[in-house]
């Protein structure tokens, strides 16, 4: 369940300056630090007849345009507001930098301007393979038929020659490239390598529409993401390298929602492997996960309560709803008046009808209502093969008590025996040992992966494949 508030930020600047501020002109340089990312920016300011002209430029996103709503500059105060993407920046002139904070959905992220070229931090992947490997791999492409598209991805084999058991790599949320890379780590790079240097193939690609993928993400939902497993299961079963009867499954967030939705139809899965997977509907999970991120955020119980209470409502409204356009006029009348006494949580400069049609794009986007009615339950109880379901004692995201109880209760209504349940103390949604489980420290934790939740996982599927 990966979201980067900043997705969207490529801009150009029509910002009017004080007169009389010749240092302020020229190009400046900052790095822009945002949960999983960084964005380098170009300030150029330039002086016209009637004051200054500015563009900004977000050089890790496309360096587009987009304008600023106001700017100001005075006694080395630089202010500048966004209000289109609720964003704004306040910042000091002190010697040859600006220093202050870019704000934007409740977080204030600091952001220093200076004249020198901004660099990303190098930041440290010490599990990150390098080439060349130890065993083979391939770049590959296969056809999902049902969808009309192709995906590309990469198979490794242990040797080039021989038969081996294999897994498939499934994504989380949003659109992922085969390495699912996010907050500066490559996940299923690490997975992929150390299960392979196991005895193991493994089959990563990219997300339908995505990389060198073909198709519509967009217009996806999950039981479409699962048509493409299908395709990648028929794939590996052309391949005489692979054991077509040893063909495992191995999903992350989401993807440990959909190996469940393929494992319950196709005879072909093995094993499934559910890495902080999904176990209680998608509308219970979407309340417990901000509840907590918001705890983790600093936010006062108050405000946790009113965001919850808001979001249930709404929530409620599409789990009813069977008109997407009915569904849209009646969250747009509940927010309004919600919000006509509270608008703390209100990005500055940002009207409130903005607001509201922002939050009903976000939520009522085909992907998002289907998540929000899926029970996971559903499928796991049609679910035979072995299971490993695992996850961090403190993920934020698909806590470990909610959803492994719900994971473990599902598979044995459905009377499967199979099952294997971890919770690993320390590690978060990402597997990495943290120290709050927060989304925040994703970036900065240099471990990808744990080595002791590898070691466990790999064990696990080598007895399944015996």
């Amino acid at each position: 369940m990966k979201k980067i508030i900043l997705a969207t930020i490529v801009m150009l600047f029509a910002i009017t300056l004080t007169v009389g501020q010749e240092e302020i002109t020229g190009k400046w340089n900052g790095v822009l630090n945002i949960p999983g990312s960084q964005l380098r920016l170009v300030l150029d300011i330039e002086k016209t007849n009637t004051g200054f002209m500015s563009t900004l430029y977000s050089l890790d996103q496309g360096g587009q345009p987009i304008p600023v709503t106001t700017t100001t500059f005075e006694n080395s105060i630089l202010i500048f507001k966004v209000v289109a993407i609720g964003a704004s920046y306040q910042g000091k002139l002190v010697g040859a930098s600006i220093k202050g904070d870019f704000i934007q959905g409740g977080l204030n992220l600091p952001l220093v301007l200076s004249r020198e070229e901004s660099k990303k931090v190098l930041l440290k992947r010490p599990q990150e393979p390098q080439e060349p490997f130890s065993y083979y791999s391939e770049e590959v492409t296969f056809k999902n038929e049902k969808a009309a598209i192709s995906l590309s991805g990469t198979l490794t084999l242990p040797r080039k020659e021989g038969k081996y058991p294999a897994v498939i790599l499934i994504t989380g949320s949003g659109p992922q490239d085969r390495n699912e890379e996010l907050a500066g780590h490559k996940p299923f790079l690490v997975i992929s390598d150390y299960l392979t240097k196991k005895g193991i193939a493994v089959l990563r690609y990219d997300d339908r529409g995505f990389g060198k993928s073909t198709g519509d993400f967009k217009a996806a939902i999950s039981e479409d993401f699962a048509v493409d497993v299908e395709s990648a299961i028929s794939y590996l079963k052309t391949r005489k390298e692979i054991h077509k009867n040893k063909i495992g499954l191995v999903g992350h967030s989401e993807g440990g929602l959909i190996a469940p939705m393929v494992a319950a139809k196709s005879k072909d899965v093995n094993f499934i492997v559910l890495l902080a997977g999904p176990g209680i509907p998608g509308d219970q999970l979407l309340l417990l996960q901000g509840e907590l991120i918001e705890k983790a955020m600093g936010r006062t119980a108050a405000e946790i309560k009113s965001s919850k209470e808001m979001k249930n409502e709404l929530f409620k409204m599409i789990t009813n709803s069977k008109d997407v356009n009915t569904l849209k006029k009646e969250m747009n009348d509940y927010l309004l008046v919600a919000l006509k006494n509270d608008t703390s949580d209100i990005p500055k400069g940002m009207s409130v009808q903005k607001f509201v049609s922002n939050q009903i794009k976000a939520l009522t986007n085909l992907w998002m209502i289907n998540f929000i009615k899926y029970d996971p339950a559903i499928a796991l109880e049609k679910v035979k093969c072995a299971v490993l379901a695992v996850n961090g004692e403190k993920d934020l995201q698909v806590p470990p008590k909610e959803n492994l109880g719900a994971i473990s209760s599902a598979l044995k209504k459905g009377g499967n025996k199979k099952v294997t349940l971890i919770a690993f103390p320390k590690l978060n949604h990402l597997f990495q040992e943290s120290e709050t489980g927060s989304p925040m420290e994703y970036e900065v934790i240099e471990e990808t992966f744990s080595e002791e939740a590898l070691a466990k996982i790999a064990a696990w599927i080598q007895k399944q494949v015996k």
